[in-house]
């Protein structure tokens, strides 16, 4: 087992989790519920973590992370249906559902 990725903000570890997993990939969160521990034990022991089961999917698991950390940096992108701005990590329009094309 290895770690991929920590933060303190559970929201984001789940969803680092949940994108590798939709890649098939076997993972984990640990310290799901170590926040109440903090003062007891170190901030950055405390922070949730996402581990792989097993340890070949690190590399595949590492470049799922980077791959959409990229997508959120790109631009702004315009619904052709809609003509609504929304941001590069909506992959649909957030006003009329439709594709990003």
């Amino acid at each position: 087992m290895k770690i991929v990725y920590s933060n303190e903000s559970l929201l984001l570890v789940s969803n680092v989790k949940n994108l590798i997993e939709a890649q098939g990939i076997s993972t984990f969160i640990k310290n799901e519920f170590s926040q109440g521990a903090i003062g007891e034990i170190s901030v950055f022991d405390s922070w949730p973590e996402v581990w792989v089961t097993d340890d070949a999917d690190l590399e595949r698991a590492t470049e799922i992370l980077v791959s959409s950390q990229s997508d959120m940096d790109g631009e702004d992108w315009t619904c052709t249906n809609c003509s609504e701005k929304n941001a590069p990590s909506f992959e649909i329009c957030w006003n009329c559902a439709s594709e990003n094309s």
